[in-house]
């Protein structure tokens, strides 16, 4: 029984759980900034410049001191898996439950009274620098390639 109940299991290789890693950073970058582009689109506000250049300000802050020591975490833990994993350990279950929480929040700010032209900073900053930080994630992938040819 429990031999049947592992071939059930989605399995991947650590390669692939480098790219799906990466590919979800930047899927859900892109969805932010798709957001804060809509809402600044929207608001026609005579500073829109601005909000732009200090959300791109704090996505240089957010990428090089929050995201890239997360990415670097990651990798070193799914770089030293052997075998296939489950493709659901491309993030450890306190990340899940981390990653719960902010959406929760992100929820939140969107309903509440805030203006949106504000909280597009706030997105531009977490979705430029979830982009950049996914970098490091596809170079790691395009690197294993290589190592296997």
């Amino acid at each position: 029984m429990s031999k049947k109940i592992d071939n059930m299991k989605p399995a991947v290789s650590k390669n692939a759980l480098i790219f799906l890693s990466g590919f979800v950073w930047i899927a859900i970058g892109t969805m932010f900034l798709f957001l804060s582009y809509s809402w600044l689109e929207a608001s026609q506000n005579k500073n829109t410049y601005l909000f732009i250049g200090v959300g791109v300000a704090a996505s240089l802050i957010i990428h090089h001191f929050g995201f890239l020591k997360v990415v670097d975490k990651n990798l070193g833990r799914i770089l030293p898996m052997k075998g296939k994993k489950c493709v659901f350990s491309f993030m450890t279950w306190k990340s899940y439950i981390i990653v719960a929480i902010m959406a929760t929040m992100g929820i939140v700010l969107r309903h509440s009274p805030i203006p949106k032209t504000y909280l597009s900073v706030l997105y531009i900053g977490i979705g430029l620098s979830l982009i950049l930080s996914s970098i490091r994630y596809l170079r790691v992938f395009l690197s294993q390639l290589r190592k296997v040819k």
